[in-house]
């Protein structure tokens, strides 16, 4: 198996400690946020950051669903959550910087995760990271809306 990764990056105009504590809302801002290809959404222990375990559903292609139960850390807290699914292996890791402007964060995305081997691993390693990429973006700017209304 191979280690598969996607990243995304977007810069938010907003406060880099607004970003944050919007990405580590699980119960409201980032319920309200989760683009289509989420579902069976479901907040399970905590709700902010450090602490919370929520399932969903995640469409990652055309074929492949993914049942996640995702345990969340905060490693540098008000800077860095720590996504890690207890059913596969793959870890999203939210990173909110300062943006270049006052008054913005930059948000980085990466998720790793072993990938299958053969041809299938092949497609996996060849789509999906593009995939997962659009899918965080797509989150990302429904964040940004949601912090400018």
């Amino acid at each position: 198996m191979t280690q598969v990764e996607s990243r995304t990056t977007r810069v938010i105009s907003a406060q880099p400690d607004d970003v944050f504590d919007a990405l580590a809302d699980y119960r409201g801002v980032r319920a309200r946020v989760l683009p289509p290809q989420f579902s069976a959404y479901e907040v399970r222990q905590g709700g902010d950051g450090q602490g919370t375990l929520v399932h969903w559903r995640l469409q990652a292609t055309s074929r492949r669903v993914r049942d996640c139960l995702v345990e969340v850390t905060e490693p540098e807290e008000g800077n860095v959550l720590v996504e890690s699914d207890r059913n596969s292996s793959m870890v999203t890791t939210w990173r909110v910087l300062p943006g270049d402007r006052e008054g913005t964060a930059e948000v980085r995305v990466r998720t790793v995760w072993r990938g299958a081997g053969g041809v299938g691993g092949f497609f996996e390693r060849r789509f999906a990271p593009r995939g997962l990429a659009r899918i965080h973006d797509d989150l990302l700017a429904r964040l940004a809306a949601e912090l400018e209304e």
